[in-house]
């Protein structure tokens, strides 16, 4: 059990310095399939998790000037609002509709990013890298806040979203919509943990155990991301997406009981 705790925590690391928002779409599935725990547990495991490694692969990007701070600050406050409806909705839903919902989520993102070009495509950008906010600050509040909502919900951070809607929204490039994703998560993670608090018990030996394989391997793929095409962590990222949507729906579908 531990060392499949390393294992998938290693797994989540590398996922989240890649591409900041891949950790979370292994870290669910894993702790569920893979270390065998309900549903209700793995979904604040996740939460604490994802924030632990992103905030590691946030650190090497800070001295980069990538993180552009008044979008992380625009989606972050309207997120953590956010995550405590996405809990409320949570205690109400079954897991396996929970899982079934995130499988479809994921299946959504991967096939967009897939088709997208390698440039942004965003019409919110203006020269300079800056951005049009007279004109989409709305548009941001609400996907901020449907960003929170699905982190409370399902307990992934919501990076696989968020990173595609700065993306496509606001028009960042792929190293500042990761950068910026990545401080994103940090808040909305640590808000969904903060709402989810109470609800069940933590197995700490494995939640530490894979939050910190998870923040080591983070921190050194962190640093190698800037070496590795645009084109390739956009393709790579979605394949990723679709495989493990793939994974959660015919588990969901055909053992249902192992989801607690």
């Amino acid at each position: 059990m531990l060392v499949l705790a390393v294992l998938f925590g290693s797994m989540t690391g590398v996922a989240l310095g890649l591409t900041g928002g891949g950790g979370a779409v292994l870290a669910l599935p894993a702790l569920v399939y893979g270390l065998g725990q309900p549903v209700a547990q793995a979904v604040p495991t996740s939460l604490l998790v994802v924030a632990v490694s992103s905030a590691a692969g946030l650190a090497p990007r800070l001295g980069r000037g990538q993180v552009r701070w008044p979008v992380a600050g625009i989606f972050g406050a309207t997120g953590a609002a956010a995550a405590f409806a996405g809990t409320a909705v949570n205690r109400m839903m079954p897991a396996r509709a929970l899982l079934g919902l995130f499988a479809l989520l994921m299946v959504i993102v991967g096939v967009r990013m897939l088709r997208s070009g390698s440039a942004p495509e965003g019409a919110c950008a203006v020269r300079g890298g800056r951005i049009n906010w007279r004109a989409c600050l709305a548009k941001a509040l609400l996907t901020g806040a449907g960003v929170g909502f699905v982190t409370g919900l399902l307990g992934v951070g919501g990076g696989f979203v968020t990173v595609p809607a700065l993306m496509w929204l606001l028009g960042l490039e792929l190293p500042a919509a990761v950068a910026t994703s990545l401080a994103i998560l940090v808040i909305n993670s640590l808000a969904g943990l903060a709402a989810h608090l109470g609800e069940t018990r933590l197995d700490m030996t494995v939640t530490g155990i894979f939050a910190g394989a998870a923040l080591a391997a983070s921190l050194a793929a962190g640093r190698l991301a800037s070496r590795v095409p645009q084109r390739v962590l956009r393709r790579g990222f979605a394949v990723l997406v679709l495989v493990v949507a793939a994974f959660v729906a015919v588990q969901t579908a055909i053992n249902p009981g192992v989801l607690g």
